[in-house]
C-alpha cells in the first residue's frame, strides 16, 4: 500500500482559501495584460506593421509618464510704442506718399535715425533694374574698380564693395570668382551696366546714387531703402516716387512705406 497522507482538521478550509486567493491574483495579472495591450494600441495602433518591442516599450513608457499641460499665456510681441503708431494708421485707408511719410514722421518709436525702406508686391519674380534717385538714400555704397588688389582680396575670401565694376578685358580674370559674387549679385554684368570701357564713369553714377533693385529669388517682393526719416519731406517723397516709376506700376500690385521699427502704411498707386 502507498502511503496516505494524514489530513488534520481544517486542511480543507486552508485548501480552499489558498485556491480563492490563486484565483484573484491569476484575475488581476489577466486585469493588467489587458490594460499594458490597451496602451499599446493606443500607441501604436493595431496592424501587422509593427514597429520594434523596444520602441513600443519607450512609447507607452512616454504615454504613461507624459506630464500635464502647462497654461500658455500668450504675450504681444508688440511694444507700447508700436500699438500707439499703429492706432494713428487707418488700415483701411490708401495714402499718398506726401501723407503717408509725414504720418511716419510723427511716430517717435526709437531714438536712431531710421531708415525709410518701400515694399513692393509684384505681378513677377525676376524683374529687376536701375535707377538714379534725385537724393541720397544715406547709405554709402561702396563701389570698386577690379584690379589685382581685388583679385587678391577675393583669393583671401574679402569682399570689400557693394559694387564691383570693370572694364571687358578684365572679366576673363573674374570668371574664376562668378560662383562667389554671382549669388551675392556682386558679378560684374553688362545688362546692370557693371561692365564699361569707361569704369570710371560708372562708378561716379553709383557714388552719386544710382541704385541696383530687383524682386527676392523665390518671391514677387521688391524691397528698397530710400532715405532716413530725419530727411526733408519733400526729398523722401521724390525719391519715393522715381523709385516706384522706376518698377513700374503696371507690374505694382500693392505698395507700403514704413520705418525700421514702424508698422507699414499703404499706398494709392493710382495718384
Amino acid at each position: 500500500m502507498g502511503k496516505v497522507k494524514p489530513r488534520l482538521i481544517g486542511d480543507t478550509e486552508v485548501e480552499e482559501k489558498q485556491k480563492k486567493e490563486q484565483k484573484e491574483k491569476a484575475m488581476e495579472k489577466k486585469m493588467l495584460k489587458k490594460k499594458d495591450e490597451k496602451n499599446v494600441e493606443d500607441v501604436v495602433g493595431v496592424g501587422h506593421d509593427r514597429p520594434s518591442s523596444e520602441a513600443i516599450v519607450e512609447k507607452v513608457e512616454k504615454k504613461e509618464k507624459k506630464p500635464a499641460k502647462k497654461a500658455v499665456i500668450k504675450v504681444s510681441s508688440k511694444g507700447k510704442k508700436y500699438l500707439e503708431a499703429k492706432k494713428m494708421v487707418d488700415s483701411n485707408k490708401l495714402y499718398s506718399f506726401k501723407e503717408a511719410i509725414a504720418i511716419l514722421k510723427m511716430m517717435k518709436l526709437v531714438k536712431f535715425d531710421q531708415s525709410v525702406e518701400l515694399h513692393f508686391v509684384v505681378d513677377e519674380t525676376g524683374l529687376k533694374g536701375e535707377v538714379e534717385l534725385p537724393f541720397s538714400t544715406g547709405k554709402i555704397v561702396r563701389v570698386k574698380i577690379a584690379d589685382d588688389t581685388v583679385l587678391s582680396d577675393l583669393e583671401k575670401g574679402k569682399i570689400e564693395f557693394d559694387v564691383l565694376v570693370t572694364h571687358p578685358s578684365f572679366m576673363p580674370k573674374l570668371a574664376k570668382f562668378a560662383k562667389v559674387l554671382g549669388p551675392k549679385g556682386l558679378m560684374p554684368n553688362p545688362k546692370a551696366g557693371t561692365v564699361s570701357t569707361k569704369p570710371e564713369d560708372v562708378v561716379k553714377r553709383f557714388e552719386k546714387g544710382m541704385l541696383r533693385w530687383k524682386t527676392e529669388a523665390k518671391f514677387p517682393l521688391v524691397h528698397q531703402m530710400i532715405g532716413k526719416i530725419s530727411f526733408e519731406e519733400k526729398n523722401l517723397v521724390a525719391n519715393a516716387e522715381k523709385f516706384l516709376d522706376a518698377v513700374g506700376k503696371a507690374h505694382i500690385q500693392s505698395a507700403f512705406i514704413k520705418t525700421t521699427m514702424s508698422p507699414s502704411v499703404k499706398i494709392e498707386l493710382n495718384k
